[in-house]
């Protein structure tokens, strides 16, 4: 039965650089026999034939950034036991923004579920070390009971009660009374109540009248037109000969059809006698 293999050296290039194999045998403490190397690994699809949690160390090395996406990534985590470490490589060109790219490793990483732990000499200058947590997921362990010792009484289940005292809330409470003001304390005079007589021609003021009924009246006097308005009608402002869509609310003319400056009204004859 063969051995299963303790670390992993992985890429998607068709060859690896033999600095590669060196820097794992020595950084990685593994034999030549424990280490296993797969190239083109994207012929896999994502699936390496690997048991779960069966790596100490996976390193993977890639020329497109697109291959150390979080699904491989997370193939990776499977085949790795907890506390395994990945190194994670992207191969650049010169003209490749550095920062950039390992600031998207890195993010790739922290999405698979790796604990990213700090920075690589001699794999590259974009390398991402991580770390997988110590715990499995899905994993259980079972809770010991207490024993209780002989003697010694169980408290009583009643959850913890308190006291407040109120004494220090009262001494902190100000009467309400003290501040309002003298205007606050004095009552609202309510609305008078029309109380004027109903006749025919509806409510009039009564002799007595409080309720200001009587001034309402008087303002409401019906303008009257003399014979020379209507003789001769002007405008001092210019609007009233318009109609009444232009004059104002104590124009004169108000109620009469539109007429030019100068030229007499025609009325009809109900117009100058009193409403009775």
């Amino acid at each position: 039965m063969d051995s299963q293999p303790s670390a992993l050296l992985v890429t998607d290039s068709l060859t690896l650089n033999a600095k590669h194999i060196t820097w794992a045998l020595e950084n990685l403490q593994v034999k030549a026999a424990d280490l296993q190397i797969i190239t083109q690994a994207a012929l896999l699809v994502g699936k390496l034939n690997l048991n779960s949690s069966s790596l100490d160390a996976v390193i993977s090395f890639s020329e497109s950034l697109e291959f150390q996406r979080q699904p491989w990534l997370l193939e990776l985590a499977r085949v790795l036991k907890p506390g395994g470490m990945i190194f994670v490589q992207k191969i650049i060109s010169s003209n490749q923004d550095t920062s950039q790219i390992k600031l998207s490793l890195e993010r790739s990483v922290l999405l698979a579920g790796f604990v990213v732990s700090g920075e690589i000499d001699g794999l590259g200058p974009v390398t991402v070390k991580g770390q997988k947590p110590t715990w499995e997921t899905g994993r259980s362990f079972s809770l010991k009971k207490v024993a209780e010792k002989p003697g010694i009484v169980a408290k009583s289940a009643v959850p913890p009660s308190f006291k407040l005292d109120i004494q220090d809330d009262v001494d902190d409470l100000i009467d309400e009374d003290s501040l309002l003001t003298e205007e606050d304390m004095k009552k609202p005079e309510m609305p008078q109540v029309d109380d004027c007589e109903v006749g025919k021609a509806g409510k009039k003021a009564c002799k007595n009248c409080i309720c200001g009924r009587v001034e309402m009246e008087e303002k409401q006097e019906k303008l009257q037109l003399t014979s020379d308005q209507l003789e001769n009608p002007q405008s001092s402002c210019g609007s009233c000969s318009l109609g009444d869509a232009f004059r104002c609310a104590t124009c004169p003319y108000k109620g009469l059809p539109p007429f030019k400056p100068g030229e007499k009204i025609t009325l009809s004859g109900s117009f100058l006698t009193a409403d009775v």
